[in-house]
C-alpha cells in the first residue's frame, strides 16, 4: 500500500462504518483466514462487521475463532443480502474481480458501499476505491497482517486473528515450501506465534483429521493417476460417481493434486474433478520451479492464479476434456523440458 492508499484507510476507519467483508467462492484457508482475522480486527476498533461467504466451505476450516459469526450466502440469502445492502464498507479479500463470487456478484455490483481490495492473484480489476495488490506476497493473510501494519496496530492482533491468520498463511504456502515464502513471511508468522497462534494444533486440525471415506476417496485419486514421464506431468481423475460412492464432502479432495509433484522428475500436477451438478469438470493445477500454471489456465481452462498454483474448469465431458488437455500438452513438451 502507498502512503495516499493508507492515509485513505486511516481516515475511513476513523468513523463507524458498517463492514462486510467477502471471500471467493468456496473459500480456502487464506480466504477464511483473511477475511476472519479482519473481522477480528475491525470489531475490536469498534466497528459492525460481518464476514459474508458466498457459499458454503469444508468442515476442516469450521475450528477456527470466528467460523459461528459466518453468514452464508447460499443458506441465509435475506440476511446476507441485507448485510451487504445496508454496507457503509466492503473488504474483498483473497480475489480481485467480482465475477469471483458467484451468484453474490449482483449484490456486489449493486452496492452503495466504498470498496478495499486486499489480494496477492494477477491482474486485479480496478472495481475498488483502495486496491492493495501484490502478486509477491505468499498469501492474503500476510497481506493483512501487513495491512493491520502499515495502519500501526499489530498491537490489536490477539491469539485467534494470528490463528487465522498463520492458519491462511501455512494452507497458501503448501506449508512454507513455496517459492513465494520469503523470509518476511517467516518473521510474520514468528510474531503469530508469539501473539498465541498454536502451530502444531492448527496443523493437526487442518491436516491430520482425516474420515475413512477421504482416504478411500484418496486410494481411489492416487490409482487413477496417469503419469507422462516425457512431459514430466501427472494427472488425476475423479468422476462424479466416485465422489458419490466414498460420500464426497466439500474439501475431501484438498491437497489430492500435490500428490503427483512428490513424483521424482515431475513438475506438472493436475486434478480433474466432476461436478455433475454443474456441469463441469473442476481442474485444480500445479507445478515446480519456472512453468506457470496461472497462463496455462488462463489460456485453456478459464482459470488462473499464480505461477505455481492455478485452478480453472472445463464444460466438456471428462473424456472430452482429457483428450483435449493430451492434445495441447504437446505444444508445452519444450517448455516442460528446458
Amino acid at each position: 500500500m502507498n502512503s495516499a492508499d493508507i492515509t485513505t484507510v486511516k481516515s475511513i476507519l476513523s468513523q463507524p462504518q458498517k463492514i462486510a467483508i467477502i471471500p471467493h467462492r468456496n473459500p480456502d484457508g487464506d480466504a477464511m483466514g483473511s477475511c476472519l482475522a479482519l473481522y477480528g480486527f475491525l470489531k475490536a476498533k469498534g466497528h459492525t462487521v460481518h464476514v459474508v461467504a458466498p457459499n458454503d466451505y469444508p468442515k476442516f476450516l469450521k475450528w477456527m475463532p470466528g467460523n459461528d459469526t459466518v453468514i452464508n450466502f447460499e443458506r441465509e440469502n435475506p440476511k446476507a443480502k441485507e448485510i451487504i445492502e445496508g454496507a457503509s464498507l466492503i473488504f474483498t479479500l483473497d480475489f480481485n474481480d467480482l465475477s469471483r463470487v458467484g451468484q453474490m456478484e449482483t449484490s456486489l455490483q449493486e452496492a452503495a458501499a466504498d470498496f478495499i481490495m486486499i489480494d496477492h492473484h494477477q491482474q486485479p480489476s480496478d472495481y475498488a476505491k483502495v486496491t492493495y495488490s501484490d502478486v509477491s506476497m505468499s498469501s492474503t493473510c500476510e497481506m493483512v497482517y501487513n495491512f493491520i501494519a502499515f495502519l500501526g496496530e499489530t498491537d490489536l492482533i490477539d491469539a485467534d486473528m494470528a490463528t487465522n491468520l498463520y492458519t491462511g498463511i501455512m494452507t497458501d504456502t503448501g506449508s512454507f515450501k513455496y517459492r513465494s515464502t520469503s523470509s518476511k513471511t517467516h518473521r510474520v508468522v514468528a510474531d503469530l506465534i508469539d501473539k498465541g497462534a498454536d502451530n502444531m494444533a492448527i496443523h493437526q486440525e487442518v491436516f491430520d483429521t482425516n474420515s475413512p471415506s477421504r482416504l478411500h476417496l484418496l486410494g481411489v485419486a492416487l490409482s487413477n493417476m496417469v503419469i507422462l514421464p516425457e512431459y514430466k506431468t501427472a494427472y488425476i481423475t475423479l468422476t462424479q460417481d466416485e465422489l458419490d460412492q466414498y460420500d464426497f464432502k466439500k474439501g475431501d479432495t484438498e491437497g489430492f493434486v500435490n500428490y503427483g509433484l512428490t513424483l521424482e522428475g515431475i513438475i506438472f500436477a493436475l486434478i480433474f474433478i466432476e461436478n455433475r451438478e454443474e456441469g463441469i469438470i473442476k481442474i485444480s493445477l500445479r507445478s515446480i520451479g519456472d512453468f506457470s500454471v496461472n497462463e496455462f489456465a488462463r489460456e485453456h481452462f478459464n482459470g488462473g492464479g499464480h505461477n505455481n498454483a492455478a485452478g480453472g474448469r472445463s464444460e466438456m465431458s471428462m473424456e472430452d476434456t482429457i483428450a483435449y488437455f493430451n492434445g495441447i500438452l504437446k505444444n508445452y513438451k519444450d517448455k516442460l523440458n528446458p
